[in-house]
């Protein structure tokens, strides 16, 4: 069975009808920018070819229902706020409920889930599920929604609705990435470029770790991180950190007088820059040499930013020690994944590396795979 003759044999088992279309979106990995997003700064995300897909069809005007091959009972509801819809369905349920406050007529549907992105693994699985059921509804209902502008009503809807604090990161790679390109976004003009990043022809691949040390954003650690980065910001008299370049950065930290808040500020600066560095070699062809700024950053996101847990900083000591060019974690910290650039002929061996380090500091076993840039949201 495949995630998408799954979601179209949930459809038939909970309505008992076929599905109009089916609308996939993919999970992702982000290569490099670690929380600058809600900082206003730049990231440089690829989404994976594990994808969320929503077969869906029509409804009665105001009444959607949600199912999953994930969750035994459907869900169902009807125009709702904040905190109505809980669990699981409140992401679809906080999309529609964003669509409407952005004055679409949403149309009323039913939905079936099923998805091969790991929940829990910082490779966004909210953010997929958000963008396949948006896609779909925006198709579904005709609405004049243009690309540019969906990730923003997708994390409307986690921010408001959920109630997690994410950047806009998330939903524009799963919506806006491409095949064989890292999307470079501009967090505060929400400008794109497709980059190139095809590491096979470089003889390259690139490892994804699940550290399987679950992480969730909907608590108080993200929060803090953010917290932290936009009282900085107001101490320095800047919009957002974005604003604070290398050049400003030790004038910047010698006006603040919390060392907690120094080394966040440190963070998201120095990150920022190695977004723009890593741009600049993979647009020169030398994808290979983006390394050493990989594993700059997991430093600075476990000294300065203090995301990590010792699952990911074995896996990422143990990449290396296997001769990755580089490694560090990615998502939002406190579990989750890292990635490790390696040659294309030395995956079984790192991960045998990292396997072996696992056990011997008794953590549950991890799950890696090597992965390749694959497509945004679409129709399927």
């Amino acid at each position: 069975m495949t995630v998408t003759s799954d979601a179209t044999g949930r459809y038939r088992e909970v309505y008992g009808d076929e599905p109009t279309g089916l609308w996939a979106a993919p999970g992702r990995v982000n290569l490099i920018g670690e929380h600058t997003d809600y900082n206003e700064g730049f990231v440089l995300p690829f989404a994976l070819p594990q994808r969320t897909v929503a077969a869906v069809g029509p409804a009665p005007a105001g009444e959607w229902t949600v199912s999953s091959t994930f969750a035994d009972e459907p869900v169902s509801f009807g125009i709702t706020e904040p905190g109505e819809v809980t669990g699981w369905a409140s992401y679809p349920a906080g999309v529609v409920w964003a669509l409407r406050e952005a004055g679409f007529d949403v149309p009323g549907a039913r939905i079936a889930l099923s998805s091969e992105v790991p929940v829990g693994s910082g490779l966004s699985s909210s953010a997929a599920l958000e963008s396949a059921v948006l896609t779909a509804l925006t198709d579904l209902g005709g609405l004049d929604l243009p690309l540019e502008k969906r990730p923003a009503l997708a994390q409307r809807a986690e921010n408001a609705y959920v109630g997690a604090p994410t950047g806009i990161l998330d939903q524009s790679a799963s919506m806006r990435c491409q095949p064989g390109r890292a999307l470079f976004l501009d967090c505060r003009t929400y400008e794109v470029e497709q980059i190139p990043f095809d590491l096979a022809a470089a003889g390259l691949a690139m490892l994804v770790i699940n550290s399987n040390a679950p992480h969730q954003h909907v608590d108080g650690e993200y929060g803090a991180r953010r917290k932290s980065c936009e009282d900085a910001a107001r101490i320095l008299g800047v919009r957002a950190l974005r604003d604070v370049t290398p050049d400003d950065l030790d004038a910047a930290l010698a006006r603040l007088d919390d060392d907690v808040m120094r080394r966040r500020v440190r963070h998201i600066v120095t990150e920022d820059q190695r977004v723009l560095d890593t741009v600049a070699l993979l647009k020169a062809g030398r994808p290979r040499e983006i390394g050493p700024l990989l594993t700059a950053s997991h430093a600075s996101m476990r000294d300065d930013f203090e995301i990590t847990v010792a699952q990911v900083d074995v896996a990422v000591e143990a990449a290396l020690s296997a001769g990755a060019y580089g490694a560090r974690m990615t998502g939002g910290g406190f579990g989750g994944c890292v990635l490790a650039l390696i040659d294309t002929d030395r995956a079984a061996d790192t991960i045998k590396a990292v396997e072996t380090a696992y056990a011997g500091h008794r953590f549950t076993a991890p799950t890696c795979w090597t992965v390749t840039a694959g497509p945004g949201a679409t129709r399927i």
